[in-house]
């Protein structure tokens, strides 16, 4: 099982399975494969973003709360039982820290 370890010198590392670090990457739009880097001054950004990509999650796990015929069928897919709310959530600590701090996080050194 491959993971992803995002490192910072003002926190201890983040670990994330591959799908789910993966994720974050494409909502920062970071390349996916290899090495790559957060400079401090792109950290606020990156928050926003993942909070967009959050509360477009929560509204699509909303709507599949509520009763309706599509939805009936779809209850069959497996559906994740934790939110990106949840995932992110360690994330954007650490961008917050890190910005604070005007360190970088990196990921595949």
């Amino acid at each position: 099982m491959s993971v992803y370890r995002f490192k910072s010198r003002e926190t201890g590392d983040l670990v994330m399975l591959h799908q789910h670090g993966q994720r974050m990457l494409e909502i920062l739009g970071k390349p996916v494969s290899g090495p790559g880097i957060i400079q401090p001054a792109e950290m606020d950004a990156a928050v926003e973003k993942i909070r967009a990509a959050v509360a477009a999650d929560d509204a699509a796990r909303q709507k599949q709360k509520e009763p309706s015929e599509e939805n009936a069928r779809e209850e069959d897919a497996q559906v994740d039982p934790v939110s990106l709310r949840m995932r992110a959530a360690p994330f954007i600590e650490m961008l917050q820290r890190c910005e604070a701090a005007g360190v970088e996080i990196v990921w595949g050194v």
